[in-house]
């Protein structure tokens, strides 16, 4: 009810300047504000990519970008939280307006462009947090990087996020960067990943401990696509593919004032595109890379269709939007005891 109320106030503005309004509202609701309260419950825990999960439902990347609300965050109870995407250099991203509500729909369309304060504002954010759950840090490039030399990006930004993070994501699949989902190609995908597996190896020699790699893919590719993607993650030892962002198709939405804006399509119309890849990839890969379902999880059954498609964990952002905290609970128990 209390959110309900804000979420009315809310979005009588802009969307985006509604944005650290509506995080700060979130984060003031506190423990027990999923009606499961932050504690793990029985059949809750999982294990993915070497880690322990108090619960199988995290914040997606996107939500939280520069590491602010951790904290708040992890009050809602979340069994883990990601944040970023961050770039080497702080960047403003794509000009406003760049954010988009299909209310009726439960939706929206971004075009944000990876904007972020940079790895120094990110890292002294994470630092001050005093979360010590699982963390993951969603890492890309910056828009001026040719995408040439994009691994010189995701290197520098896996070289500083390693320490603090639990495991690192690497973001191929957002459609507003200018040619970056070039990089979910065969043969530019095989040089990323080895470049990045092989940075890893280094690190984890140095830090003496291994912090597991996993990739971000779009949901716009066709059957090729994935057979390559899911045997280039096995090839260099990827430990999870998170499915899906989101995506640039406009079915669902066809005729909505703003279906014609550029930019990913997130939220419900997202649904049943993000689990049918991510199903996909769980026939190809038959359990040998973890996959993290994300893309229109709106209500506690999108969840368990994620874990039924082959998903070990899922994650949330526009249905927070739109359902507030009452998601993440109903999303933990249609997930228990389903790992």
């Amino acid at each position: 009810m209390i959110y309900t109320l804000a979420r009315a106030a809310l979005f009588k503005l802009d969307p985006e300047t509604a944005h650290d309004l509506g995080l700060r509202s979130l984060c003031a609701l506190g423990p027990g504000a999923s009606l499961l309260g932050t504690a793990a419950g029985p059949g809750e825990g999982r294990r993915v990519m070497g880690l322990d999960f108090p619960n199988p439902v995290g914040v997606a990347a996107g939500l939280d970008k520069n590491g602010e609300y951790i904290d708040g965050l992890a009050a809602l109870g979340f069994g883990f939280i990601e944040v970023g995407t961050v770039t080497p250099r702080p960047q403003p991203g794509n000009p406003r307006p760049r954010m988009f509500r299909l209310v009726d729909d439960e939706a929206i369309i971004n075009r944000l462009g990876f904007n972020n304060g940079g790895l120094e504002n990110l890292l002294a954010n994470v630092s001050r947090a005093a979360y010590r759950g699982v963390l993951g840090i969603n890492i890309g490039k910056n828009f001026d990087t040719p995408i040439e030399r994009a691994a010189d990006d995701y290197v520098a930004c896996l070289d500083a996020v390693y320490e603090r993070a639990s495991y690192v994501t690497v973001n191929i699949s957002s459609p507003n960067t200018q040619n970056l989902r070039e990089l979910q190609s065969g043969e530019r995908l095989d040089e990323l990943l080895g470049t990045l597996a092989a940075r890893r190896a280094g690190l984890a020699t140095r830090h003496g401990a291994v912090k597991p790699l996993a990739v971000k893919v779009a949901p716009d590719l066709d059957d090729a696509q994935i057979e390559v993607i899911a045997e280039l993650a096995v090839k260099h030892g990827i430990d999870a593919l998170i499915a899906t962002n989101t995506t640039v198709s406009r079915e669902g939405v066809e005729g909505h004032r703003y279906a014609s804006e550029t930019g990913g399509l997130s939220g419900r119309p997202l649904a049943a595109r993000s689990t049918a890849v991510l199903a996909k990839f769980a026939r190809v890969l038959a359990g040998r890379v973890a996959l993290i379902g994300v893309g229109g999880i709106v209500s506690g059954a999108d969840a368990h269709a994620k874990v039924k498609a082959g998903a070990s964990l899922v994650q949330v952002y526009t249905g927070l939007v739109y359902r507030g905290p009452r998601l993440i609970g109903e999303a933990r128990r249609a997930l228990k005891s389903q790992g």
